[in-house]
């Protein structure tokens, strides 16, 4: 953040809450300007939130350091400038919310924007998960799509997610010609923001994509599993128990202390069920219960999280381990015979090796799904936070209720079989080696502990990690041949590999691991496995020293 001299930090939050539309946030800064708290002045309006192909996320609060409706106004007026300049001068924006604070007020916000631009605006019934958002621009021939949510972050954030007519989020070029119009917004006045004029979409929306995920699943395949469900108190719980209801599955057993929407997430450090802690309510349900397995939702419910009985408890499936279950379960069942199996530079390399072996295309994308689902003639794609998209025809991006039936048709056919989840991984690992992928993720209040330790990683790259030799060190701001600049490293070892790059959602440095074990036969299994976590212990420990972390 800039210094900003005491008398000009107090005439810019004046000026802000002269046209600050919120009581709520009026009500915040007037507080701080009584009182002169240069401080938390400082933290709200010494920069701007930066518009990426992320779109917006941070913390509620006033001024254009935090989300509030002040933000969202001019961010909404940016993407309409945007969206005329291409030519859509009366084109459709589709917007979608989750159920966080503020969340219907930053949508309804964005409606009007749209309708005083001269554009059409259309918005969700109701808080839907996002992928019925990213579902509704395709099927209703929008030019663009909005979702308001943070996903999986704490409780005070809240994001803006934008999507273009091809149903994929935004990539470069248009995420900066998208912010240099938001740029241009001098002042709230000179945006037109009429009381009516958009519509309220109906219930056919929803109903067309759950219509959409019979697509999801094989004719007649079974659907016996039984399962416990926690939607982590965001909005997926009615649409997924809508889709299961739909495909003929047993209706899944609730968590019910976390089944409806609220956005205080009181039962959860984070609402994110990679987040430890985060699923123990789910796994105490399930030992009363006894499922085949535990399904789960982040809040905006685009992602799946998947545990499974594991000798006397319950384990969770790493997301490499679930898209490498999918990616079979597709190959198997004939219907990947065409199509590219697709994944972002951080997922498992087993992806790869199931597609060659099964005669398909693969292809590796910088991280998000903003890149997987553009790869031509996708069939398939997934990325390790738990991301899977499985029709892309119906939704391109990840979509955590048609994986969610996915994953329970998987494990109905295994179970006809007398066969688990945990039995087609072992399949796997013998088939291709064991593929044992882990990650080390610190967070940080101060953001440039993050540029320090990326800087020397770059200055000072390590020859060798865990004992093993580094055979290729790439800096990815420099692009390869396949792929795109981004602020991220990669060193392939000797049967291993290291990707390291900053979050571009949370404050967070985040390095990827993976450690390949050839494995001969499944008595060689529990062998591998101790090998592999070794590997990845060592592997954490060295690069921790490497980039002073």
């Amino acid at each position: 953040m800039q210094d900003v001299p005491p008398d000009d930090l107090l005439a810019r939050a004046k000026a802000w809450l002269a046209e600050d539309p919120d009581p709520d946030t009026r009500a915040e800064l007037a507080a701080l300007i009584d009182a002169e708290d240069h401080a938390a002045l400082t933290a709200r309006f010494a920069g701007t939130l930066q518009f990426g192909t992320a779109g917006l996320r941070g913390e509620l609060g006033a001024g254009p350091m935090r989300m509030n409706r002040s933000v969202v106004v001019r961010a909404a007026a940016g993407l309409a400038a945007y969206l005329k300049k291409q030519g859509h001068t009366d084109g459709l924006v589709v917007v979608g919310y989750d159920a966080r604070h503020k969340s219907a007020d930053f949508a309804r916000d964005t409606a009007a924007v749209m309708t005083g631009a001269g554009l059409r605006a259309a918005v969700l019934p109701r808080p839907l998960p996002t992928p019925v958002l990213a579902f509704a621009i395709r099927h209703l021939g929008a030019v663009a799509g909005v979702e308001v949510t943070a996903s999986h972050n704490p409780p005070r954030d809240n994001g803006y997610k934008v999507y273009l007519g091809d149903g994929s989020q935004i990539v470069p070029p248009a995420d900066a010609e998208i912010a240099a119009e938001i740029d241009a917004v001098r002042t709230l006045h000179d945006v037109p923001r009429p009381e009516t004029g958009w519509q309220t979409l109906p219930g056919d929306v929803l109903d067309a994509y759950l219509t959409r995920t019979d697509a999801v699943l094989a004719p007649d395949s079974p659907r016996t599993a039984r399962t416990v469900y926690t939607a982590l108190h965001g909005v997926g719980k009615d649409t997924l128990l809508a889709a299961f209801a739909r495909a003929g599955f047993p209706q899944p057993v609730l968590v019910t202390e976390q089944a409806d929407p609220d956005p205080e997430f009181p039962t959860v450090a984070f609402p994110n069920p990679e987040e430890p802690g985060a699923m123990d309510l789910a796994f105490a349900q399930a030992r009363e219960t006894n499922p085949d397995l535990i399904i789960a939702n982040d809040p905006d419910a685009d992602r799946l999280a998947v545990a499974v009985p594991d000798g006397t408890d319950w384990r969770m499936l790493r997301g490499d381990e679930v898209g490498a279950l999918l990616a079979a379960h597709l190959v198997t069942r004939g219907r990947g015979a065409h199509g590219t199996f697709a994944e972002s530079i951080v997922s498992s390399s087993l992806l790869g090796r199931i597609a060659a072996k099964a005669g398909l295309p693969h292809a590796e994308t910088l991280t998000g799904f903003k890149w997987i689902a553009r790869v031509e003639d996708i069939r398939y794609g997934y990325e390790e936070a738990l991301g899977y998209c499985v029709d892309p025809e119906g939704v391109r991006d990840k979509d955590g209720i048609t994986a969610a039936l996915l994953i329970t048709e998987l494990a109905s056919t295994l179970k006809e079989a007398g066969r688990t989840l945990l039995d087609l991984l072992d399949d796997l690992a013998v088939e291709h080696g064991l593929h044992a992928t882990d990650q080390l993720s610190v967070r940080v209040e101060d953001l440039s502990l993050i540029a320090a330790a990326m800087h020397r990683l770059r200055e000072q790259p390590p020859t060798g990690l865990a004992g093993l030799p580094v055979t290729n060190a790439e800096d990815l701001t420099r692009g390869t041949d396949t792929l795109p600049p981004t602020d991220g490293l990669r060193y392939t070892l000797d049967g291993a590999r290291v990707v390291v790059r900053p979050s571009g959602t949370e404050p967070k440095l985040k390095c990827y691991l993976e450690v390949v074990v050839p494995v001969s036969d499944h008595a060689a299994l529990p062998a591998a496995r101790t090998k592999a976590t070794d590997l990845l212990t060592a592997l954490k420990r060295d690069l921790s020293t490497a980039a002073g972390i």
